[in-house]
């Protein structure tokens, strides 16, 4: 039996991994579960299960530290999940990883310390979980091409004026159920290039061989290409609850508490070139990583601030990505090569996203970032 701390319990994935422990009570059991706010459901998770709960701030990296668990699920938001998630791999404790930031923020500095370690990133999103799968069993020098499928969002077809997108209209996702920050980045594709990122340092391969395709169906969730032009795909339903349970489950395969996929009911598949007027995210990305170091931890703060900002009012939905831009292009290039450099960089970056002003009777650009 599995003991697994959930770093995020009462969040959308914290939520689907209780769902898988609920299915399978013999084969995990609650060594913990944490989360920032929402104290009275988590409460309620650690009563039905009889598990220590942990809140606030610090809380979970002083709940890695303090309990006995064989899996941590990291599932916070932002760059927040990065202390505990080295906390685990520093106690050689395997990671099934949710939180984006951590990897598009400090993907080299956690992945070498895993390598190091000898300890297991388990990728939980769902794109790097096909991924995942799909490479089992394959040489690494026998890849090709990896590609992440994306929804598109809810704007991937229209309006063709994202500036009059409003807060609802952007958290409406057409597949998925996922929190504000996920289903914004969702929206403006940010999330896809993070994901980009992501694979890189999960997979270790060059961002030039990670593509990106919009397939509205959400049914392939990532496909794998061989050097030999042969390609795999992992399917199944737009369901989270299936990349948590392969996390947690890894390296066995446990019986599904849902219908599989009813092929001739899904009718045709559809893959489609991303727009580069309409998704700017996914050029930005891509050339910040290139960069790396502060610029990428400049691009994850700033990002976390801006959605912040346009979900509050204060800022149009097509200031996002020029909010973020103009941040990173302020920040100071420099290595990161410690958690204090990291967070300093994190620190520096959202403040001035704060006091970012766009250029619709809001001021003027971010002053440069000093070190």
């Amino acid at each position: 039996m599995k003991r697994v701390l959930i770093l995020g319990a009462t969040g959308s994935i914290g939520s689907s991994a209780i769902d898988v422990v609920r299915a399978h009570p013999g084969d995990f059991q609650i060594a913990g579960v944490v989360a920032r706010s929402r104290v009275a459901a988590l409460e309620r998770i650690g009563r039905e299960f009889n598990s220590p709960w942990f809140a606030g701030e610090d809380a979970a990296e002083r709940a890695v530290r303090e309990t006995d668990a064989d899996i941590v699920l990291v599932s916070m938001v932002g760059i927040s999940a990065l202390a505990p998630t080295l906390a685990a791999i520093d106690r050689g404790i395997a990671v099934a990883l949710a939180t984006k930031e951590v990897l598009v923020a400090a993907g080299e500095l956690v992945m070498s310390r895993a390598t190091e370690k000898g300890v297991p990133v388990i990728p939980v999103d769902s794109e790097h979980s096909a991924m995942f799968q799909c490479m089992q069993g394959a040489s690494p020098s026998r890849i090709g091409k990896l590609t992440l499928t994306a929804s598109g969002g809810p704007f991937y077809a229209g309006p063709a004026d994202l500036s009059s997108v409003t807060p609802p209209m952007a958290l409406a996702h057409p597949r998925w159920n996922m929190g504000p920050k996920v289903s914004v980045d969702s929206a403006t594709m940010m999330n896809k290039g993070f994901e980009v990122v992501e694979a890189r340092w999960l997979f270790n391969v060059p961002l030039t061989s990670i593509g990106v395709v919009i397939h509205p169906e959400s049914i392939v969730h990532s496909l794998l290409t061989f050097v030999d032009g042969s390609t795999l795909a992992q399917l199944a339903p737009p369901d989270m609850r299936v990349p948590v349970q392969y996390a947690l489950s890894w390296p066995d395969r446990l019986p599904a508490q849902r219908a599989a996929l009813d092929l001739p009911s899904l009718g045709a598949l559809t893959f489609l070139e991303p727009d580069a007027s309409r998704f700017p995210a996914l050029a930005l990305v891509r050339d910040t990583a290139e960069e790396g170091g502060t610029r990428m931890v400049a691009l994850s703060a700033a990002d976390e601030i801006a959605v912040e900002r346009f979900l509050s009012g204060d800022i149009a939905f097509t200031e996002i990505v020029p909010l973020v831009a103009d941040v990173v292009s302020a920040t100071p290039p420099r290595r990161c090569d410690s958690v204090d450099d990291v967070y300093a960089a994190d620190a520096a970056a959202r403040s001035s996203a704060r006091a970012w002003r766009g250029a619709k009777g809001r001021g003027g650009r971010v002053a440069a970032i000093r070190p």
